[in-house]
């Protein structure tokens, strides 16, 4: 008489997700980033409080009307660089059509530089201008506040521009979109997002502030 053995299945064990360490990196990188520019903050304050009168004569010579484009446009590129993502969510790297609902990674991501290319721009043209009306770096304490906290600033949105130009470089060599691609595309929109967010804070305390105070 044969033996029947019973099979018995095994618990079914559940996958384990793992947190993308690169992401995590760049948060982490991130939040040093967030004392940087707190420390740069503490400096305009500190000189604010120590001449005000610099800071309200220097307020009168800002630009503001220019100045309000010029973030609209920053704040703008931060959309486009969220659809890019997007796009890298469906693992779309490239456009099927030209509609802008067609488009895929690389075209956002171009219209994301150009945007910042564009922003950059017209902060040169504004520190030209300053300049050739006599408000150079060591005048007083406002522009010393004022070219710091906004050229640091502007050193991170070039670079900023820079990473993007790579992770497109990155998307055009595979023939396909996959996880690491994907995972550059969100890094890259964890910094866009965090210069946009530092600059509506420079603009606010720099350009609308001294109209509260």
């Amino acid at each position: 008489m044969g033996c029947v053995t019973a099979a018995t299945s095994a618990p079914a064990v559940s996958p384990v997700h793992r947190p993308n360490t690169t992401a995590i990196g760049v948060i982490v990188w991130l939040g040093s980033e967030v004392m940087f520019f707190a420390g740069l903050f503490a400096i305009y304050f500190t000189l604010r409080a120590m001449a005000p009168e610099q800071f309200q004569a220097g307020h009168e010579i800002m630009n503001i009307p220019f100045s309000s484009i010029n973030t609209t446009i920053l704040v703008a590129s931060s959309f486009t660089c969220q659809f890019g993502v997007f796009a890298a969510e469906r693992a779309q790297a490239r456009a099927t059509g030209w509609r802008p609902s067609q488009w895929g990674t690389v075209e956002w991501f171009f219209l994301t530089v150009f945007l910042g290319a564009v922003f950059v721009s017209g902060q040169v043209w504004e520190y030209a201008t300053l300049v050739t009306e006599g408000y150079v770096l060591n005048l007083n304490a406002f522009t010393s506040a004022f070219y710091m906290t906004t050229g640091f600033h502007g050193l991170h949105v070039t670079g900023g521009l820079v990473a993007f130009l790579l992770v497109i470089g990155r998307i055009y060599s595979v023939r396909k979109m996959g996880a690491r691609e994907s995972t550059s595309a969100l890094c890259i929109s964890y910094y866009w997002h965090f210069v946009d967010v530092v600059w509506v804070a420079l603009f606010f305390v720099i350009y609308l502030l001294p109209f509260f105070a």
